[in-house]
């Protein structure tokens, strides 16, 4: 027998399909040590046959078998098959989406620990008897291993003698087993099961989407109850035999998701995403193969769960960006989904208060099926949005970021006992450090970025490269002391808060505040029981969370992502002021937003304080057909980059020249074709140029040809990297 084997090496010119003969053990799908030039390494059989093209005396045999099971699916092969096609990537960088990265190389395995517990001959006999008097430690542990069951070694050592648990044990009279222990990760956080009885809203979106053989659209506004439909939707795909996979678009969700999850499926759950340590995600991935867990929670990666017969598949939060995977290997998260649910015959259902233009227009056409929440679950009014011109403010000698009526409704929240969400989506103390006489503006090395100052560290950092840098006290250019910082971040919004309201207890929730483990979960723990008073953020802090007491949100620039030089900013600045006011007043007490801002004729904050997302979405539907964005055609990107900068102008010019022969066969097809540097013109010391164009929707022919491009591009350039991304979230 011949086993078809895919080489754990990322590189392109392995990109293919080797043969080997097959030992004992081996199937389709199973992981394998292969001999492969000098050494042997880790691969993936894709396919038995009985034929090989491979002269006998070249064929090597498969070194060894690493699993006791087939670790990749029959679905996971023609899942790779689909993927490697649809986005073109290379078929090892998708199999190891498929796994843990640390099981690869066999640098994470199951846990395994010494148990000691008491032979049952000995229960019931006088330790004197076997015990001699003098041995006060032997007694010590006998008389706590009598009532304790089985115990960890490691504990008896550490709490006891070592040596007189070795003495029973060597005796007999204490008896030792091998036990596979699971890491498990927020062991420690469930609750009761607050099943709440479907309002007539709930109940027909469950029936619609369980009738449906449509994706489901679920629209419905904040607070409306959409976590208790996903519920029990779960609840009938687990009743009729099936699994499920529930995605979030933030780690910062998954305790909370976990703990709701938990309280209703218990031990069936199992989480999946890039916080967890090592083990816990090899222990939690395993559980699902094994079908000891029957339900995924996590991030876009849970989309790659390894369950059988999956039934249902979440999307909450629909239109976030996090849902396309924008690094190698580059995918989108709703086209694996749709794959997952067409093999499985599952159903798909994607939540939003806010959906992407694109999914409510496919919804309209009849492509998914649109499913209602029109109010909140608990009967509350949408919080008020008062709309602050921080231009009046400047006119009125306040030029600092903090209006007077956010200031007011701050002292008016703290003063009830309430507590307090700002948001702003910069992180850091200031975006930028200039010179105030020459002009000057710190830039990274690497990067045509400018760095972001943290004032915790008194350091300049790159958020591209990471690169450090200390804090200038001297203009490098000119010499000047005087050093002007610019737009203000979360550290400094919390630095004037405290200037403001000194008793304040504050919480600041951003990517540098959130690097350790389980970081998530202590600062919204600490928010949540009511040990903080005001928590500041970005993203992070806009979508998902149930805060009882959060009576007010302020949205200190609401303009940020609105100036944007991508066709989505006023998108998502409606979806970001719509997913963070929905923050106030979810339980008893009202809701009040104060959004502050600098354009307050802009259409976007007339929508978004009336919540009215179909008024906004109509509007901005014309523009997209108007003016031929998605998802009237598909945004196709070719990024060339390369230290040489002379060989990325080359290695662009052969992309565009190509392309354009395309063009030429389909010319009504293309609406947009150019090329330029990207707007970020390096990065990590790579210079970064791009070609742009715009094309009919679903033209499969043509991605192909633009795929092929992008390959000789590569071929003919191998210090290049090239590739495409078709409707990427940036463009810069």
């Amino acid at each position: 027998m011949i086993a078809k084997v895919i080489v754990d090496i990322s590189a392109s010119d392995v990109d293919r399909v080797f043969d080997y003969r097959a030992i004992d053990g081996v199937e389709c799908g199973s992981r394998v040590f292969v001999p492969f030039g000098r050494q042997n390494i880790e691969g993936y059989v894709i396919a038995l046959s009985d034929t090989t093209d491979v002269p006998q005396e070249k064929l090597k045999d498969i070194t060894s078998v690493l699993d006791d099971r087939p670790i990749v699916s029959k679905e996971f092969l023609q899942l790779c098959d689909f993927m490697t096609e649809r986005f073109h990537l290379r078929k090892i960088d998708v199999f190891r989406l498929f796994l843990p990265s640390k099981m690869r190389g066999g640098r994470i395995k199951s846990l395994e620990k010494i148990f000691v517990y008491l032979n049952p001959d000995y229960a019931e006999v006088d330790p004197a008897l076997f015990i001699k008097k003098s041995a006060t430690a032997q007694h010590e542990v006998f008389e706590y291993m009598l009532d304790a069951g089985a115990v960890e070694q490691s504990f008896l050592n550490a709490n006891f003698s070592a040596a007189a648990v070795r003495n029973l044990v060597s005796r007999g009279i204490f008896l030792t087993r091998l036990e596979n222990v699971l890491r498990t990760p927020y062991k420690n956080i469930v609750q009761k099961d607050d099943r709440v009885v479907l309002n007539p809203e709930q109940v027909a979106a469950v029936d619609t989407i369980l009738s449906s053989d449509k994706p489901t659209l679920l629209f419905g506004v904040t607070g409306s109850g959409k976590t208790e439909v996903y519920l029990n939707c779960i609840e009938n795909t687990l009743r009729a035999g099936k699994t499920a996979i529930m995605l979030v678009p933030e780690i910062s969700l998954t305790p909370q998701v976990m703990r709701i999850f938990r309280s209703r499926f218990g031990d069936d759950v199992a989480l999946l995403h890039s916080g967890l340590s090592d083990g816990e995600r090899f222990d939690e991935w395993r559980r699902l193969l094994t079908c000891d867990a029957r339900v995924a929670v996590g991030a876009r990666s849970a989309i790659f769960a390894p369950l059988d017969n999956v039934g249902l598949i979440v999307i909450d939060e629909e239109h976030d960006t996090s849902y396309i995977s924008e690094s190698n290997p580059r995918y989108i998260t709703r086209e694996v989904a749709f794959f997952r649910a067409k093999y499985n015959g599952a159903k798909v259902v994607m939540g939003s208060a806010t959906p992407l233009a694109e999914s409510f227009y496919a919804a309209e056409k009849g492509e998914y099926t649109l499913a209602r929440l029109i109010s909140r679950a608990n009967k509350r009014e949408m919080p008020k949005i008062d709309i602050v011109n921080m231009c009046n403010e400047v006119t009125y000698g306040n030029s600092g970021m903090f209006s007077a009526p956010l200031v007011e409704a701050l002292d008016k929240c703290l003063s009830a006992g309430n507590q307090a969400i700002l948001f702003l989506n910069r992180r850091g103390y200031s975006s930028y450090v200039m010179c105030k006489k020459c002009g000057y503006v710190a830039k990274c090395d690497d990067c045509d970025v400018s760095l972001v100052y943290h004032k915790d560290e008194n350091l300049l950092k790159c958020h591209y490269c990471g690169k450090r840098y200390s804090m200038l006290d001297l203009c490098p250019n000119c010499k000047s002391p005087h050093i002007k910082q610019g737009f203000m971040g979360t550290e400094r919004i919390v630095e004037q808060v405290k200037e403001m309201f000194p008793s304040a207890r504050i919480v600041r929730m951003d990517n540098d505040t959130t690097r350790s483990k389980d970081a998530h979960l202590k600062l919204l723990g600490e928010f949540a029981s009511g040990n903080a008073d005001i928590l500041v953020g970005t993203q992070m802090v806009a979508k998902g969370h149930d805060f009882a007491n959060v009576t007010l949100v302020g949205i200190i620039d609401a303009d940020m992502s609105l100036h944007f030089s991508d066709f989505r900013a006023v998108e998502r600045t409606f979806q970001l002021i719509t997913q963070v006011a929905g923050r106030a007043g979810r339980e008893q007490k009202p809701g009040t937003v104060i959004l502050q801002t600098y354009t307050p004729g802009h259409y976007v904050y007339k929508y978004a304080s009336a919540y009215d997302y179909e008024g906004f979405y109509r509007k901005e539907i014309n523009l997209l057909q108007t003016t031929s964005f998605p998802p009237f055609t598909d945004i196709f990107r070719v990024l060339v980059s390369c230290e040489d900068e002379g060989a990325a102008l080359d290695a662009t010019k052969l992309a565009t020249d190509r392309i354009r022969e395309v063009a030429a066969k389909y010319p009504n097809a293309f609406v947009y074709l150019n090329a330029m540097r990207s707007p970020k013109k390096r990065i990590q010391t790579k210079h970064r140029m791009q070609v742009l164009m715009r094309i009919q929707p679903h033209r499969d022919d043509i991605r192909a040809e633009i795929y092929a491009a992008a390959d000789e591009v590569s071929r003919t350039f191998p210090q290049v990297t090239c590739f495409t991304e078709i409707n990427p979230n940036d463009l810069s």
